[in-house]
């Protein structure tokens, strides 16, 4: 995506500011959460994320033409899949330290990479594939020690359905970013957002009739801050890439470990193990290059393109 105006310094702070608030969301849902059910949770995240998503868009002018959609469908499908990844991860979240949670997401961006490759036909090279297996053996290095059969209690402890439901979810995640790349190519951004937040908003409230815990104030709230956190971090990472480029500003995302593992310690009394931390500087490693490489062949593929330009 190009930068509408370049400004990478604003770019870069507003990711830093939107990777900040995702992961106070985080925080808000891992306080609250404990014993709430996951259909209830993902209902006050999407419901009230869409109060500063329509307040945005009101005060930018696109509003009225956010509600018009060519692909209804579309929507509905990527609405299905995002629900699923957002309710299965909020699981996993509230099982695990928060910095183990952050570090074990970031396989989805990776597994985009091999579901594009498979479902889009897209040309993935070695030096991708290298990155995303490489990724991935950091992945498992941090999942490994909870998901072992060879613990006590194995498959069957708090930490293995922990990290297994956020490994799910990052699959399922990366499954909704394909499914977003076919929107964009029609839609727009602002319709997107909205129509997601909407429709998680429906396809989550349906679950109350399985059994919703009343909450008190103080849970009820925590529960609308991690709404608002999860609209505003939107619209911060959207403005993000209005003034920067996506390889600018998409490394940033890495930082979320780092403020994951000062609230963990200040909040949850958690300290990442040295497992974690070394798994996650293999992920973030690979990351950093995938999104490398990306920019790379995005200069190739336009000086390709200008080179076919007939001149004059």
């Amino acid at each position: 995506m190009a930068a509408i105006a370049s400004s990478p310094l604003r770019g870069i702070l507003m990711k830093v500011a939107s990777v900040t608030v995702f992961v106070g969301m985080q925080a808000c849902i891992k306080l609250a959460g404990s014993g709430m059910p996951t259909g209830q949770i993902t209902f006050y995240r999407s419901a009230f994320a869409i109060v500063p998503i329509l307040a945005y868009l009101a005060m930018r002018g696109d509003l009225r033409s956010a509600f018009q959609t060519k692909n209804p469908l579309g929507h509905l499908k990527r609405g299905l899949i995002g629900v699923a990844a957002m309710g299965i991860g909020f699981y996993g979240l509230v099982l695990l330290p928060l910095p183990d949670a952050i570090a074990i997401g970031y396989a989805m961006p990776l597994l985009a990479v091999v579901f594009a490759a498979v479902f889009l036909r897209e040309t993935v090279r070695a030096y991708r594939w290298t990155a995303v297996f490489v990724g991935l053996v950091g992945v498992m290095i941090i999942s490994w020690p909870k998901l072992t059969l060879f613990s006590e209690q194995g498959f069957g402890s708090t930490a293995a359905t922990g990290a297994l439901a956020v490994l799910i979810s990052a699959g399922l995640g990366a499954a909704a970013m394909l499914q977003v790349r076919q929107l964009v190519k029609e839609e727009k951004t602002a319709t997107i957002v909205l129509f997601f937040s909407l429709t998680a908003s429906l396809l989550s409230a349906v679950t109350w009739f399985f059994g919703w815990q009343v909450l008190s104030w103080e849970a009820l709230g925590l529960m609308a801050l991690a709404g608002f956190f999860g609209g505003l971090g939107q619209i911060l990472l959207t403005e993000s890439y209005r003034h920067a480029d996506v390889s600018t500003v998409a490394p940033f995302e890495y930082t979320s470990i780092i403020l994951g593992s000062m609230i963990a310690y200040l909040l949850f009394d958690e300290v990442p193990t040295m497992t974690t931390l070394a798994g996650a500087a293999i992920v973030v490693g690979a990351g950093i290059f995938i999104i490398y490489r990306e920019h790379q062949l995005g200069l190739e593929r336009r000086a390709a393109r200008k080179a076919a330009t007939p001149q004059g």
